[in-house]
C-alpha cells in the first residue's frame, strides 16, 4: 500500500472491512452551464455559474480548473500522434470570477490544469462561487467529440470545472494526455444548450422542455415512447429534412439536467435519426429507462440501436452487475469515439452489426464503472475497463452464445497479451496508468477482466455477486480506489482474498502453466502441474480415456491458494487414461507446448 493511501487509512477517511471510514468525505459543485452552437460553424461559445462546496477538512487557497479541450493546442502534451486537423486554439476563458471578483487567467497555457487563486481561502464546510464565460472551437479530426459531419456535431469535456481534491492526494493535478480517461466529482447540472432551429439536442440528464422545443407530434411521441417496448420513430430523416420537428422560433433553447453524476455531455444535428424506446430496469418497482439513438439514417446498425440497448439494460440491470440502471435515459449517437459519457454512448457505424453490438454493450457497461462508482480512471483505468470488458464477455454469451462470445473475447482483448512477451506487457495491474505506455491497454482491459472472472470463479455465482454488490454498495455515489475494492471484496464474501489480490495485482505475472508429470498409482493419476507464469487462473484437465471416451475436471484458482508455483491435481479413476490435456479457455495460456501428456 503507497505511503498516501495508508495515510487515507489513517485519517479515518478509509477502512479496512471495506467501507468509507467515518471521517470520509468529498467535494460536490452545481452547474448551471449555458452554451451557443450554431452548425456549420464549429464555435461553442459558454457561460456558466459554480457553486462548489468544500467538504473537505482542509482549508484551501486555491482552486485546481481542469480545461480537458485545450489537449488540441498544438503544444500540450499528448500520450500519442495526431493529424493536422485535431489541432485547435484550445478554450479562451474570456472572463473568470470568484465571489464576484475577477480574477487573472493566462490562455496561452499549453495544459489542461490552471490554478485559481482565491480571494480569500475556503474554509472548511464553506462554499464559493465561480463565474466563467468561455469560447473554443470544434476541431474536425476524429475523436472523443468534435465534429462528426457538417451539421452534426458531439460535444463532451466542453465546460471548465473544478478539478477532484480528495482524501488521498489532494488536488488531481494528472493533466489529460488524450489516452488516460478522467477523474470527476458528483455534481448536479442545469444545462442549457441553444440552436439553431431545426437542430435537435441529445444530452446527458432529462430534457425539462420538449414542448417548448419540439412541435407538438413530435414532443408527444417523445412523451409515449417513456413506457413503450418497440420503438417508435421520434423523428424520421424525412422529418428531419421537412424543416417541421422543431419550434420554429430562430433559436431554440433546450434544457437539461442531471443529479449527483459526474459529467454531461450533448449531440446536436439537423439530419439524424432519432429513435426511442423504454425498458423496465428495475423489476422491484417498475423503474423505467428510456433508450434512444440519433444516428444517419444510412446506417443500418443503429436502426438496431434501441433495441439492443434495450437489452443490454435490462440484462445488466438483472444479472452482471445485477444492480438496476440508476439514470432514467441512455443516448447512443454516432459519432466516431467508441466512448461512453454519463447516459450517452458516442459509438461509429460499423458494417458487422454484431459487433456494433458488442461496442454499444461495452460502452453502455461503463454506466456502473465508472459512472455510479466514481473511478479514478486517469490513475485506475482496470477499475472501469476491466469491469466494463468482464460485462461485454458475460453479456455476449446471452447474445450470441458461449462459443461465440468466448472466441471474440479470447482474439480481442486477450491474444494480443497472452503472446506478447513484452517486459512493459507484464508490469503489476495496480501500476497506475500514468506510468503505462504499451502496456496500457491490457492492463486496463484484458487482465483484470481475467482477474474478476477467476475471482468469480473461486466465489461461484451467488457469493461473488455478494461480494461483488458489498463493494457497489459501499462505495456508489463516491470515490473507491483499488484497497476499496479489495477490502470490500473480502469482507463481502467472508473471505480473505489478499492472497488472490496480491497475486493478480502485485505481480508481474502471466499465464502459463506446465503438466510436469504424470504418476500411475492404484486407482489413480497425480498430475503435477507448475505455474510457470505465476497468475492463479482456472483450468480444466481434459483426460481421453483407452476406450476413446472423455472426461473434465475444473480446477479454481483456489488451487494455487497454498502454493503459487506449483500444484497437484488427482484423477481418480479405475480406467486407463490415454491423454490429458490443460485448457485454460479464456485464460489463454502464452506457451501451449507443455500442457499435455500421452501414455507411452
Amino acid at each position: 500500500m503507497p505511503r498516501e493511501i495508508k495515510k487515507a487509512y489513517q485519517k479515518g477517511t478509509r477502512s479496512t472491512d471495506g467501507r468509507p471510514g467515518k471521517n470520509y468525505w468529498q467535494n460536490h459543485a452545481r452547474y448551471s452551464i449555458s452554451i451557443i452552437v450554431a452548425p456549420p460553424k464549429r464555435d461553442v461559445t459558454g457561460t456558466e455559474h459554480i457553486s462548489y462546496v468544500n467538504n473537505s477538512p482542509d482549508t484551501l487557497k486555491r482552486l485546481n480548473m481542469k480545461v480537458y479541450m485545450n489537449i488540441h493546442r498544438i503544444g500540450t502534451p499528448r500520450l500519442g500522434g495526431v493529424s493536422p486537423d485535431y489541432i485547435g486554439d484550445g478554450v479562451t476563458v474570456d472572463t473568470i470570477k470568484v465571489n464576484g471578483t475577477t480574477k487573472t487567467w493566462n490562455n496561452k497555457v499549453d495544459a489542461t490544469n490552471q490554478y485559481v487563486i482565491l480571494p480569500k481561502p475556503l474554509m472548511p464546510h464553506d462554499s464559493v462561487q465561480l463565474d466563467v464565460a468561455w469560447h473554443y472551437q470544434l476541431v474536425t479530426g476524429r475523436g472523443r467529440e468534435g465534429v462528426i459531419d457538417s451539421t452534426s456535431f458531439y460535444i463532451a469535456y466542453f465546460y471548465p470545472r473544478v478539478g477532484v481534491y480528495d482524501d488521498c492526494v489532494g488536488w488531481d493535478r494528472i493533466e489529460f494526455n488524450d489516452a488516460l480517461e478522467f477523474y470527476n466529482d458528483f455534481n448536479d447540472y442545469i444545462l442549457n444548450v441553444t440552436v439553431p432551429k431545426n437542430f435537435v439536442v441529445w444530452a446527458t440528464g432529462t430534457l425539462q422542455n420538449p414542448t417548448k422545443v419540439l412541435q407538438p407530434e413530435y414532443a408527444d411521441r417523445l412523451q409515449k415512447s417513456f413506457t413503450r417496448d418497440s420503438t417508435i420513430h421520434i423523428a424520421t430523416a424525412e422529418e428531419m429534412a421537412s424543416k417541421k420537428v422543431t419550434a420554429q422560433n430562430e433559436m431554440n433553447t433546450w434544457t437539461w439536467t442531471a443529479f449527483n453524476i459526474t459529467d454531461v455531455a450533448l449531440g446536436v444535428s439537423d439530419t439524424y435519426d432519432w429513435d426511442a424506446a423504454s425498458v423496465v430496469v428495475d423489476d422491484a418497482n417498475g423503474r423505467r429507462a428510456s433508450m434512444q439513438a440519433a444516428f444517419n439514417d444510412k446506417s443500418q446498425d443503429f436502426h438496431h440501436f434501441v433495441q439492443f440497448g434495450r437489452y443490454t439494460l435490462s440484462w445488466l440491470s438483472s444479472n452482471w452487475p445485477g444492480v438496476p440502471y440508476p439514470f432514467p435515459k441512455m443516448t447512443a449517437f454516432q459519432g466516431y469515439a467508441d466512448m461512453e459519457y454519463p447516459m450517452m454512448v458516442n459509438d461509429s457505424h460499423n458494417d458487422d452489426i454484431r459487433f456494433s453490438r458488442f461496442v454499444q454493450d461495452h460502452e453502455i457497461a461503463h454506466t456502473w464503472f465508472p459512472f455510479y462508482m466514481g473511478i479514478n480512471e486517469t490513475k485506475y483505468g482496470f477499475m472501469d475497463e476491466g469491469w466494463a470488458t468482464t460485462y461485454e464477455l458475460l453479456i455476449g454469451r446471452s447474445e450470441v452464445g458461449n462459443e461465440k462470445a468466448e472466441d471474440l473475447f479470447k482474439k480481442f482483448r486477450i491474444a494480443g497479451w497472452a503472446y506478447d512477451p513484452s517486459t512493459t506487457e507484464d508490469l503489476p495491474i495496480i501500476t497506475p496508468g500514468t506510468e503505462l505506455y504499451y502496456g496500457l491497454g491490457n492492463n486496463e482491459y484484458g487482465k483484470p477482466s481475467l482477474s474478476y472472472l477467476a475471482l468469480k470463479d473461486i466465489l461461484g455465482d451467488e457469493l461473488f455477486k455478494k461480494a461483488l454488490h458489498t463493494y457497489m454498495d459501499n462505495w456508489h455515489g463516491k470515490h473507491p480506489i483499488p484497497w476499496d475494492y479489495f477490502n470490500s471484496m473480502n469482507a463481502g464474501s467472508g473471505k480473505n482474498l489478499n492472497w488472490f489480490f496480491n497475486n493478480w495485482f502485485f505481480t508481474n505475472g502471466y499465464i502459463d502453466i506446465a503438466l510436469t508429470k504424470v504418476t500411475k498409482g492404484q486407482g489413480d493419476y497425480k498430475l503435477d502441474i507448475t505455474n510457470i507464469g505465476g497468475f492463479a487462473a482456472p483450468f480444466d484437465v481434459k483426460v481421453t480415456y483407452a476406450d476413446g471416451k472423455t472426461d473434465n475436471f475444473h480446477q479454481t484458482p483456489k488451487c494455487w491458494e497454498k502454493n503459487q508455483k506449483q500444484t497437484v491435481v488427482v484423477i481418480k479413476t479405475p480406467k486407463a487414461i490415454k491423454a490429458i490435456r490443460l485448457d485454460g479457455g479464456i485464460f489463454m495460456d502464452a506457451d501451449e507446448r507443455n500442457n499435455t501428456w500421452s501414455a507411452n
